[in-house]
């Protein structure tokens, strides 16, 4: 993922998730979907590595990552892929809090890493930038992740939150087009509200709208998870090619 929303302890509907993946069009994956021997899971797949950048398992378990913009910072020697923290979650038992400590205690082992996962019933957020060093709690509210720490104001993110914001959470399961619209943003930011992260400025002005468009990297696909308070929840991906433009689009109700 590159940019998520999430909206944690309304009364009816205690988990939604917006969120676009960006990432390079050569690097292969495998658009979402119940896992083979896993069917209980349902997440996209990383071809390269293995991982899984966002996903959703029985029992309400959610779990999404973005990559921390750090461009000129080697990656530590031998580090595994940061996919694997998702998929690692995913697939196990922990608590949210125990496994995010457990991540938090060699943390430094990845390149720079945002990781969210929980359930309806308790959220954590560790960053392995945070200059904090822990993981945290989540209380109810609306938060928004991009390339940097939780909830820091890049124009993007300010735009997608406000946007979604608006939008009442009934309607993300009525209508999941009207989230998809949404995720499908490429009004990039002006010149002057441009984040400093390093990069050269024609890239830091491609990198910020909501949806990315380019021949070479963007936006892969967008997701909405809804998870309602009885444990009715939706996961809805739609992809898209190179130009932006969608192509499959698949939509399960599991039960939680």
């Amino acid at each position: 993922m590159c940019i998520a929303y999430l909206s944690l302890g309304h009364p009816g509907w205690p988990v939604l998730i917006a969120a676009n993946r960006d990432e390079f069009h050569a690097r292969p994956a495998k658009a979402a979907g119940p896992w083979p021997g896993r069917p209980d899971v349902i997440a996209g797949q990383d071809l390269s590595a293995g991982g899984t950048w966002l996903g959703w398992a029985a029992g309400g378990r959610f779990a999404l990552l973005t990559n921390y913009r750090e461009p000129g910072r080697p990656t530590p020697p031998g580090a595994p892929s940061r996919g694997t923290l998702v998929r690692d979650y995913l697939l196990g038992s922990d608590s949210a809090a125990d496994y995010s400590q457990a991540v938090a205690a060699h943390a430094s082992d990845w390149a720079g890493f945002n990781l969210i996962a929980g359930d309806a019933r308790q959220v954590c957020y560790l960053g392995n930038r945070d200059p904090s060093g822990r993981s945290r709690a989540l209380v109810p509210g609306r938060y928004v992740l991009s390339n940097h720490l939780l909830d820091t104001p890049w124009p993007k993110a300010r735009r997608l939150r406000e946007a979604l914001d608006a939008l009442p959470p009934e309607r993300w399961t009525q209508d999941p087009d009207q989230v998809f619209d949404l995720l499908h943003d490429t009004t990039a930011a002006h010149a002057t509200e441009l984040p400093d992260t390093g990069l050269p400025h024609a890239m830091e002005q491609l990198l910020s709208s909501p949806f990315i468009i380019s021949p070479d990297y963007g936006t892969r696909c967008s997701t909405l998870i809804a998870i309602r308070a009885d444990g009715a929840a939706l996961f809805s991906e739609q992809s898209y090619d190179a130009a932006g433009q969608p192509t499959e689009r698949h939509d399960w109700r599991p039960c939680a």
